[in-house]
């Protein structure tokens, strides 16, 4: 028993710096934040004045309506294109698997003012394809413009695709061959296969994956103000702009804005539970 204990305080030594580094860097700020909320302009005065303020401005209703709009457009999109993108790389060797997960890994991570900055030389007014497709007589990017609602919706479907792919591809790897061989010779068509069986499968991971991308989406920062600045009403963008502004610097209201923010992840977070539970249940 003295050696047991000893070896989970040693555990739990190893883990002091993580837990150190959880509270300094996540729980400590997101404390402060819903402490700053709950303040006036002023910094002294207890209320709920900040909270009254978003509730009663169209500005800011339409902020976290635009940013709802576009997290949940983003990830039933990436998710639907994931999911037979993760299914054609199940078709190839192994190692050429490998390669193409690599690739999709680089790919998740490049993301922010580097991938904004790549579509405005690409896709942007003066672009590279924009003015050759010109030049060659093909109005293709006539009518696009990158820098609205539509080209935002491109650049955070282009970075939310190869997160999904890695969140969904290992689901694959639990469908067996003996299923489909076993429904092939009952008389099973692929079709039905994969609605009988392989998508209710794979379902939990979908819905999970699904809930990952619209938090991700819905706290993005970097690119969006890289690629429309202020010219586009979203939460993050609103939030940034009241803590560090140089003209308007209302920290307490940027706090309960943020506070609103964590509430929308959290509640997207305990749907994916409820949602992952139901379909475990239905499964067994």
């Amino acid at each position: 028993m003295r050696k047991i204990k000893k070896q989970k305080i040693y555990l739990l030594a190893l883990l002091l710096p993580f837990i150190l580094f959880v509270i300094g860097f996540e729980i400590g700020p997101l404390l402060a934040m819903i402490k700053n909320s709950f303040y006036a302009d002023d910094g002294i005065q207890v209320t709920i004045d900040q909270y009254i303020t978003i509730f009663q401005s169209d500005f800011y209703l339409q902020a976290i309506q635009n940013s709802l709009v576009i997290s949940l457009f983003s990830a039933v999109v990436s998710v639907i294109i994931a999911v037979i993108a993760a299914y054609s790389i199940t078709k190839f060797s192994q190692k050429i698997q490998n390669r193409l997960l690599m690739i999709a890994n680089m790919t998740s991570n490049f993301e922010g003012i580097p991938l904004s900055f790549s579509y405005i030389i690409l896709l942007g007014n003066n672009g590279l394809f924009t003015l050759l497709f010109a030049k060659l007589g093909w109005e293709v990017f006539a009518d696009f413009n990158l820098y609205s609602w539509t080209g935002l919706i491109l650049v955070y479907i282009y970075f939310q695709i190869p997160l999904a792919v890695m969140l969904i591809y290992p689901s694959y790897q639990g469908i067996k061959k003996q299923w489909k061989e076993a429904s092939s010779l009952l008389g099973g068509s692929s079709f039905s296969f994969w609605r009988r069986i392989g998508i209710p499968v794979l379902l939990p991971s979908i819905v999970g994956t699904f809930s990952i991308l619209f938090a991700n989406a819905m706290g993005a920062y970097a690119t969006a103000y890289a690629l429309v600045g202020s010219n586009y009403n979203l939460l993050s963008l609103q939030i940034a702009s009241l803590v560090a502004s140089d003209v308007a610097l209302k920290p307490q209201l940027g706090s309960a804005l943020g506070v609103l923010l964590a509430l929308t992840m959290i509640g997207a977070m305990w749907f994916n539970e409820r949602m992952m539970r139901r379909i475990r249940r239905d499964l067994r």
